[in-house]
């Protein structure tokens, strides 16, 4: 299986009314459970490194984005390769002029957290960079709630607000706050459908749902009915993971070789990406 495009496989989610799922990277651990979890579903999906993991890894994009576009090249079934929430310009910079190198096709422009006419004039700036290499380009009006503290649990996108943004950056794609937040780790989570509804009906682009590890399955299969088009998840993966190793440490404090807990870890987020790509799938 040869590496996919991003821009691919959302507008196969498009055109079947469906979802790609997208999924965080934070060591190879996980981009290997995550192509082998898709592998056992049996449907495409989305690596995704984000800004905060380029820097656990000393800020050095290249040796983690390319471990994935491997994993990822090496797939049974069409996986791409994207960078998400990335504020720092620099590193947008070197997304774009490293993408073809390293098998990124999309990226996620993260302004958000400046003033609105500053976030429209920087997002369009690399959207603009980025089209020119071929990239799928995502940005986010406003922040999607429980990033580093962000907004009060109850803003909402606004449609109209959402469509000047996307005709004025010349965005693919538009991660929208609609009741999900980041870093959740219970699915308690209460999705705005009908907000989603309008949103998809209002913009000419896809939906991404962010903070979806805190979405119950069948509210998240609602939103997919409603109009979302891209799902990521980071935290799920990571509670599994973090359980597997806490429960083989706890039970042989002896243990020294790496492998004996990193391979029940990696099989957690295995079974956590077959088990969600199969029942978004399914709906």
């Amino acid at each position: 299986m040869t590496l996919a495009a991003t821009s691919a496989l959302i507008a196969d989610a498009v055109r079947s009314e469906g979802a790609v799922l997208a999924f965080n990277v934070i060591t190879l651990e996980h981009a290997e459970g995550i192509a082998e979890g898709l592998e056992a579903a049996g449907v495409p999906g989305i690596l995704q490194v984000s800004e905060n993991a380029v820097r656990f890894h000393g800020g050095r994009m290249a040796p983690l984005v390319a471990a994935c576009r491997e994993v990822a090249a090496s797939a049974g079934v069409p996986v791409s390769v994207h960078l998400d929430h990335v504020q720092d310009a620099e590193l947008a910079r070197s997304v774009v002029a490293e993408a073809e190198r390293l098998g990124i096709s999309s990226l996620m422009v993260d302004a958000a957290h400046l003033p609105y006419e500053d976030n429209i004039a920087t997002t369009a700036a690399l959207a603009a960079t980025g089209h020119r290499t071929s990239l799928w380009i995502e940005a986010e009006l406003g922040e999607i709630g429980g990033k580093d503290g962000a907004h009060a649990a109850g803003v909402r996108t606004d449609p109209d607000e959402a469509a000047s943004f996307v005709e004025r950056t010349g965005v693919d794609g538009l991660a929208v706050a609609v009741g999900s937040s980041h870093a959740m780790t219970t699915a308690t989570a209460r999705l705005d459908l009908d907000l989603i509804a309008r949103l998809a009906e209002r913009l000419p682009v896809p939906l991404v749902l962010h903070g979806s590890s805190g979405v119950p399955m069948p509210a998240l299969r609602a939103a997919v009915a409603a109009g979302i088009r891209k799902i990521n998840i980071g935290t799920a993966l990571n509670v599994g993971y973090t359980a597997r190793v806490r429960a083989h440490l706890a039970d042989d404090e002896a243990v020294t070789d790496p492998r004996k807990y990193l391979t029940p870890a990696r099989d957690a987020i295995r079974d956590a990406v077959r088990d969600l790509s199969a029942a978004v799938a399914s709906g």
